[in-house]
């Protein structure tokens, strides 16, 4: 498992709001949720994203703009627009058992309008679920924006023949697209050119750190080293030592830890049967005191508070 893997496992569209519209001039569609990440992409014709903090960015032809919470936004024919804003949420959708709730027409009279001038939009809204996935949100601007002619075009594609159609297993393939449509969405951004990716990505090309990140999360539970790292990388511990921090920004055993923590955040509100000493040894700790006094100085609260405001406090869509 890599770290992207491991992080965006939680960013999944299942559950989540989904869209599609076409649109004549002029138009205001405010997305009220503020949900974690929303994907907005256009099929036909452009717009503008009006970020509710920010500088808006303008929308063609198969770009594709991520926008992250809990902030709204607005998606416009103009900046400036007469338009009225129509608010759009989990009220613009039809409401489904499980899985994508799927409108076609979010626009002034309820009808899809089709011809010159005309925009189709696509918008996804994720649900991010734990502590492991808020590390991904961390790393992203409130608004990335996506050119056309990058690895997502052939997923946006299938995404535009699969709103045309209504057919069995529908939400599901619509679900998966999405997911598709994110990733591939999430490293074309971080791969631009000239851009700055946040270390752990960067640090994943590195023949030598790419591994040990792998290892390290692939089995956090292991009673790592460093010189077991350089063992199982075939470099000398002096030079996993240094090649790790310069690449990553912390020594490995500090990212090991940091990375035990955010995964026992998230089992201690998932596994509420378990003790906290389950927990201290799923992640690599025999010894639940000193696991607690670990998470207590990573997270700022020792593990049984964690756990009680965790689940006592109400989620953020």
């Amino acid at each position: 498992m890599d770290a992207f893997s491991d992080l965006i496992r939680g960013v999944r569209a299942h559950g989540s709001l989904f869209g599609s519209s076409t649109l004549s001039p002029p138009w205001a569609l405010h997305f009220v949720d503020g949900a974690p990440l929303t994907l907005c992409a256009v099929l036909t014709g452009a717009g503008w994203i009006v970020p509710e903090h920010g500088p808006p960015e303008p929308l063609r032809a198969h770009e594709t703009v991520v926008v992250r919470g809990p902030a709204t936004f607005t998606f416009v024919d103009e900046v400036g627009t007469r338009a009225e804003p129509i608010a759009c949420g989990e009220h613009c959708a039809t409401p489904e058992q499980g899985g994508t709730r799927h409108r076609l027409g979010w626009n002034d009279d309820g009808d899809a309008v089709d011809g010159p001038g005309a925009t189709t939009l696509i918008v996804g809204a994720y649900p991010v679920r734990g502590e492991i996935s808020r590390r991904l949100l961390d790393a992203l601007p409130v608004v990335l924006r996506v050119d056309a002619g990058g690895t997502a075009d052939p997923v946006l594609d299938h995404l535009a023949a699969e709103v045309a159609v209504d057919t069995p297993g529908q939400q599901v393939v619509l679900d998966r697209l999405l997911d598709w449509m994110l990733v591939c969405t999430l490293r074309e951004w971080f791969d631009r050119p000239g851009g700055a990716p946040p270390a752990w990505w960067a640090a994943q090309r590195d023949p030598v750190v790419g591994h040990a990140l792998r290892l390290l999360h692939a089995e956090p539970a292991a009673p790592w080293t460093v010189a077991a790292l350089a063992e199982r990388t075939g470099v000398s511990r002096s030079t996993m030592a240094k090649r790790f921090a310069d690449l990553v920004g912390e020594p490995p055993l500090t990212y090991l830890t940091h990375w035990r923590m955010t995964l026992a955040a998230d089992l201690l509100v998932e596994r509420r049967a378990a003790t906290v000493a389950d927990i201290a040894r799923t992640v690599g700790y025999s010894d639940p005191f000193g696991f607690s006094a670990a998470f207590k100085r990573v997270r700022g609260a020792n593990p049984s508070e964690f756990r009680r405001t965790a689940t006592t406090v109400t989620p953020a869509r």
